[in-house]
């Protein structure tokens, strides 16, 4: 077999189509996959409509393009330098991929190249088409060539399906990482009824917290959250009063850390309010992209301590230690329900995904 079918994109605003193409051969330093599932993600229809008019800087492959984020299957060949991996090995291929040359890339924290891509889907610099051109084919085809370095070996009780959450999960554990949040400590999860915050929350309590408070509108998803752990997950519900108000008549001193999910869309309001309800010396994360600027004065964040950061993505060693947690049975995403389409029905996920998307649903793709 030679030929393999892939779901592209020919216009902005378009629909995708579903081509044959010849499947691609890997570099020496490459694998070929055999793909088994990829992640719909709810705001790739936003991607491939308005980025080009929202955010010119943030460039997009050249068209006709194949699109896919937070895909796993299976290794099919191996370049000729490659020897950690055979074909049969389950994996999922990290999509966030730098130039390879710079410092960052050098050591491992490719989120920092100024090049940094996420292959199948945008990129974040000039750089971005040149990864595009290294590496065209991405989630939403039969096959796909990767770096060696972007795979994340796969144990054998996790499924592909559920590796299709990977992204959203490392972005979390990335974040949470970066909070230094150790075990006993208490977390704030704004947003956390969406897919980046629940996957935060289960994060959470797999490192220990012995208090996460999600912070939400919908009444339904904070009792799903509450569910993962009555004793520890405290909802706090948008709309009931200010957020830092509840959370400090909890816990008077405050949280520890918190994660700002939020999206785009989200009033920076909101971001604002919850981050009074940090502890002194505690950290926020931002990983949502909640539409700013958020003001901040900084004489008390110097008074108290306080630090802000932003967090992308997630490295490939760290998708390996989510992988141990999971097989170790630590971090458990038995909650999350699966939405599974064929290729030929990408734009139909698309916009159910937009209509009836939650952060408990897994939309994604599975080739047959």
């Amino acid at each position: 077999m030679s030929m393999m079918q892939a779901a592209r994109l020919h216009e902005i605003g378009g629909r995708f189509v579903v081509d044959e193409i010849p499947i691609p051969s890997p570099g020496p330093h490459d694998v070929l996959v055999k793909v088994a599932a990829s992640g719909i993600i709810p705001n790739l229809k936003n991607v491939t409509t308005h980025f080009p008019e929202w955010y010119p800087f943030l460039p997009l492959p050249r068209l006709p393009a194949i699109f896919g984020l937070d895909s796993a299957g299976t290794v099919a060949a191996v370049g000729t330098h490659v020897t950690a991996f055979k074909p049969g090995d389950r994996v999922y291929v990290n999509p966030g991929v730098g130039c390879g040359e710079c410092r960052h890339c050098r050591e491992g924290n490719a989120p920092r190249c100024e090049s940094y891509t996420f292959t199948g889907y945008f990129g974040f610099g000039p750089g971005s088409q040149q990864v595009f051109e290294r590496y065209p084919y991405a989630g939403y085809s039969q096959y796909m060539t990767a770096h060696v370095h972007s795979l994340v070996r796969l144990p054998d009780c996790l499924g592909f399906a559920a590796a299709t959450r990977f992204g959203y999960l490392g972005t979390a554990y990335s974040a949470i990482r970066k909070a230094a949040l150790r075990p006993a400590q208490n977390i704030l999860i704004l947003g956390a009824s969406g897919t980046l915050g629940v996957g935060a929350a289960l994060l959470a309590l797999a490192f220990g917290a012995a208090r996460v408070l999600v912070v939400a509108r919908d009444a339904l998803a904070l009792e799903r959250l509450k569910a993962l752990d009555p004793r520890r997950v405290v909802p706090i519900r948008i709309g009931e009063g200010r957020i830092a108000e509840q959370v400090r008549a909890l816990l008077p001193a405050g949280v520890d850390c918190m994660l700002d999910t939020l999206g785009a869309k989200a009033p920076t309001e909101l971001s604002v309010d919850a981050m009074q309800a940090v502890a002194r010396g505690g950290r926020i994360v931002q990983i949502g992209g909640v539409a700013g600027p958020i003001p901040i004065d900084p004489h008390p964040f110097m008074c108290a301590q306080l630090q802000y950061l932003g967090s992308l993505w997630f490295t490939t060693s760290e998708g390996e230690e989510m992988a141990s947690m999971m097989e170790s049975g630590i971090l458990d995403l038995s909650i999350l329900e699966n939405r599974p389409y064929p290729l030929e029905k990408l734009n139909e996920a698309l916009d159910e995904i937009q209509a009836e998307g939650n952060g408990f649903s897994n939309f994604h793709i599975l080739h047959r």
